[in-house]
C-alpha cells in the first residue's frame, strides 16, 4: 500500500508507540512523513532519534512542541525560552522544517489576554533569529478559544498572524489545525492573508459530544461536521505545497492497535483530503 505521497502521521495519532515503532508503523501503512513529538524523540536521544529517522527513509514533516512561554518575566520564562532554543536545534537536526509552538495559557491568576499575547510575541522575538540560523521555522498553532486559559491565549489564525507576519516567514510561520479553527468566520480571509507564512496544515474533524478531557475530542477526517473542501482549497491557493498532518487526540483511537489506526488514517486521508489536492 502506498499512501497519498502528501499525507504525514502525526505521532501524536499513535501516541503509545515509542519512536522507533512509529517510524515503523508509518513505513508500513506506506505514508512517507511523519509528524514528530519531543517526548518519544528525548526517550532515546536525540543523536539515537536521528539514526533512526534517516534509517526509516520517512520525511519529518514538524517536531512538536515548543512554545508555553506567555507568563512574566521570570525564572520560568527565562526556563522556557532556553527550552524553544533547545527544541529548534532537535527540529533541525531531524531534518524538520518547522517547530510547532502552543503559546502558553494564562498565567495563575491573571486575566489579561493582550499582555499575554504581547508575552508570547516578545518570546518568538527572541528565539526568531535562532531558527533563521537553524534553517527552521517557528510555527505558531491557533488553539480552539476553550483552550485559552491553559493552552493556548492565540485562539484564532488570524492572532497567530498578528504576530508571525512581523517576521520573515522562513523564520516564523503559522500552522492551520482543523479542529482548532474550522469554526471561525473570518478564516478563509486569514488563509489568504497567511500566504507564505502557513508553515504546516494539519487535518482532523470536530464531533459532539465533546469528551469529558476536551484535549481528545478530536476525530479521523470524514468522522464530523468539518468541510476540508473550503479550508483544503484555500490552504492550496495560499501556495502552501508540504506535508499534510493527521493529528487526532482520541482515546479510543489511542487504545486501537497501532497498525490499525495508521491504516484507518490512510483511508480517512485518501477518502477525504487526497480528491482535493488535485
Amino acid at each position: 500500500m502506498t499512501a497519498h505521497p502528501r499525507l504525514s502521521l502525526n505521532q501524536a495519532t499513535i501516541k503509545y508507540a515509542g519512536l522507533a515503532e512509529a517510524l515503523r508503523v508509518t513505513s508500513a501503512a506506506g505514508i512517507a512523513a511523519i509528524g514528530l513529538w519531543r517526548e518519544p524523540v528525548a526517550e532515546v536521544g536525540l543523536a539515537r532519534a536521528v539514526e533512526l529517522v534517516t534509517d526509516s527513509g520517512l520525511r519529518v514533516s514538524s517536531l512538536c512542541r515548543g512554545g508555553f512561554f506567555s507568563m512574566p518575566e521570570g525564572p520560568s520564562r527565562r526556563a522556557a525560552i532556553d527550552d524553544n532554543r533547545h527544541a529548534i536545534d532537535e527540529t533541525a537536526a531531524l531534518g524538520a522544517p518547522a517547530l510547532v509552538l502552543v503559546a502558553g495559557g494564562l498565567p495563575k491568576d491573571s486575566k489579561d489576554l493582550a499582555g499575554a499575547r504581547e508575552r508570547v510575541r516578545d518570546a518568538i522575538g527572541e528565539l526568531a533569529d535562532h531558527a533563521g540560523s537553524a534553517g527552521i521555522s517557528l510555527a505558531i498553532e491557533a488553539l480552539h478559544p476553550m483552550y485559552v486559559s491553559d493552552r493556548a491565549v492565540v485562539s484564532t489564525l488570524g492572532q497567530a498572524l498578528d504576530i508571525a507576519t512581523q517576521f520573515d516567514p522562513s523564520r516564523v510561520g503559522v500552522v492551520v489545525d482543523t479542529f482548532h479553527v474550522f469554526w471561525d468566520p473570518g478564516l478563509l480571509a486569514s488563509i489568504a492573508r497567511a500566504g507564505d507564512h502557513i508553515a504546516s496544515y494539519q487535518v482532523c474533524d470536530w464531533a459532539t459530544p465533546l469528551a469529558a478531557d476536551v484535549l481528545l475530542s478530536r476525530h479521523q477526517p470524514g468522522d464530523g461536521i468539518i468541510d476540508f473542501a473550503p479550508l483544503t482549497s484555500a490552504v492550496l491557493a495560499a501556495g502552501y505545497r508540504g506535508d499534510i498532518e493527521v493529528e487526532i487526540f482520541n482515546q479510543k483511537v489511542w487504545d486501537a492497535p497501532v497498525d490499525e489506526t495508521a491504516a484507518r488514517t490512510v483511508e480517512a486521508f485518501e477518502s477525504v483530503i487526497a480528491p482535493l489536492l488535485g
